[in-house]
């Protein structure tokens, strides 16, 4: 066995171990909330801190290159079973000081098969993707990458367009106006719910930073936002500018 196939194996034995026991209730709880759409989904129940914590202490004692973490993130992300789909984006973020262009390339193709689910597409993009492109040195990158992905046909991956948007407004406090407004009417003419909170996401991020100009693009906007956007988007305005942008 190669040392990537003995730490995939040791992290699935672990995580299979330590799952903790979860009633019935708790478990439609989770596959709601969750909605997978992998017929074949299996979930144990931990919390991403103890999956980080299991993938720490086993890459301290068994070290490997970046290529064979790169392997492992493989074998693990392409796995039915939603916390070892974690494990593998948490072992790979251990060698984000090698992390490069085609990496960035190989996170869209991995994704692309193997997202299931809301949760991982956030967290690879919150957690991973979006720290590396939010770094000075990789803007050209990040403008690139966030361009591609919107243009995806894969549902995913045009999320993680707007997740990893909104991740880089939170990094610099700030953001374009103009490039932001732009990317929303881009986006606005995809139907599907998980596109529409994010764009209502990065607009509610957005606020954060520049309150006013939000809430005008919203009032201006809001007889063609979908109301889902405008929901999640006025989140953090006060309650009588809310009422005036969801009044149509």
């Amino acid at each position: 066995m190669t040392i990537s196939d003995i730490i995939t194996s040791i992290i699935k034995d672990n995580l299979k171990k330590t799952a903790p026991s979860l009633t019935n209730d708790q478990i439609r709880r989770r596959d709601r909330v969750l909605n997978s759409d992998n017929p074949n989904f299996i979930g144990y129940g931990h919390t991403l801190s103890e999956i980080e914590k299991i993938v720490r202490l086993i890459h301290k004692d068994y070290p490997c290159s970046y290529e064979e973490a790169i392997t492992v993130f493989k074998n693990l992300v392409s796995s039915n079973v939603h916390e070892e789909k974690f494990a593998g984006i948490f072992f790979l973020n251990r060698f984000k000081n090698s992390f490069n262009d085609d990496t960035i390339d190989m996170l869209e193709q991995q994704i692309s098969k193997h997202c299931d689910t809301w949760a991982f597409c956030d967290s690879s993009c919150i957690r991973v993707i979006a720290p590396f492109l939010g770094k000075k040195t990789n803007q050209k990158l990040a403008k690139k990458t966030i361009e591609k992905w919107s243009n995806s046909e894969n549902l995913w991956i045009r999320r993680a367009s707007l997740v990893i948007s909104l991740k880089i407004v939170m990094i610099k406090k700030e953001f374009d106006e103009t490039h932001v407004f732009d990317f929303v009417e881009k986006m606005i003419t995809i139907p599907e719910d998980y596109i529409q909170k994010a764009i209502g996401w990065l607009l509610k991020t957005c606020s954060k930073f520049n309150l006013e100009s939000i809430f005008n693009y919203l009032m201006k906007n809001k007889m063609k936002l979908p109301r889902l956007i405008l929901r999640y988007a006025s989140e953090k305005l006060s309650q009588e500018k809310r009422e005036q942008v969801l009044k149509k």
